[in-house]
């Protein structure tokens, strides 16, 4: 499913043009995703263009909802979906920008410690609320804003697994009304343990990893740019690991890297 997810990004990203607009950005989305056999959804495809891309001005949930912001030479952009199949679900983030953009390569480049300083602090298994913090702590190093902080419940992260019930597979959007059965019955249950399928930096988040499938999404922005990146980390019982290195943005990573390489040696 997370790589369904990432092949309708790729291929709707290869479709934008100046003046798509966000709502059909989505729509191109949807029809891909329910043409391949998706029959439900943890949340319909979300789509932000430019300073919406760092969720400038978002005060109420609705402004997540996709506008009729239309894409520009130069903007950032994010695609975000989350849909299920059989039961089984993924939740992906996907970031470009339409042409040049320096601000938004520098940003994207700096993501890339992101996916290995979760990874690790994981592997240690450290609280997850301070692993929120430690985030915190790298995004003020790095000079930029927190964004994900903006999320319903400021998450950096929730758990996926399977969607099932005796509801109906619609929408209450732009939420599945099934997923939102699923994660009230796992918001009771891991209560009861002392844990959450949430992940933030609050209280119920105070404790280790827990084992299971976790959507994880830093999102970082400057001056009206944002960017992230939104996959699954496998958390076993003594270890973790992303469920897929072939992905997207680890491939834009080692590419830059690649190139820097050189340069880097000859400076030495």
């Amino acid at each position: 499913m997370q790589r369904l997810c990432y092949r309708c990004a790729a291929e709707v990203a290869a479709t934008l043009e100046p003046g798509v607009t966000e709502r059909e950005a989505c729509r191109r989305m949807r029809r891909w995703l329910l043409s391949n056999g998706v029959d439900d959804w943890l949340h319909t495809p979300f789509a932000w263009f430019g300073d919406r891309s760092a969720f400038t001005g978002f005060r109420t949930p609705a402004a997540f909802l996709p506008s009729g912001r239309r894409l520009e030479e130069g903007m950032p952009y994010i695609l975000d979906m989350a849909p299920v199949r059989d039961g089984y679900s993924a939740d992906i983030g996907y970031g470009g920008v339409l042409g040049g953009n320096r601000v938004w390569e520098r940003l994207d480049t700096d993501l890339a410690e992101y996916r290995t300083l979760i990874l690790e602090l994981v592997r240690r298994r450290r609280p997850f609320a301070e692993i929120y913090a430690e985030v915190d702590a790298l995004i003020e190093r790095q000079g930029y804003r927190n964004r994900h902080r903006k999320y319903p419940g400021r998450v950096i992260g929730h758990q996926v697994g399977i969607i099932g019930g005796i509801l109906p597979r619609r929408v209450g959007f732009p939420f599945g009304v099934r997923f939102l059965q699923t994660l009230g019955r796992e918001l009771v249950k891991e209560r009861l343990e002392g844990r959450s399928p949430l992940w933030n930096g609050a209280r119920r988040s105070q404790h280790p990893p827990t084992p299971g499938l976790w959507a994880v999404e830093p999102h970082i922005g400057f001056r009206g740019v944002g960017v992230k990146f939104e996959e699954i980390l496998v958390v076993t019982e003594d270890d973790a690991y992303w469920l897929d290195d072939d992905l997207p943005h680890v491939h834009r990573w080692a590419a830059r890297a690649d190139e820097a390489a050189p340069n880097e040696k000859a400076n030495a």
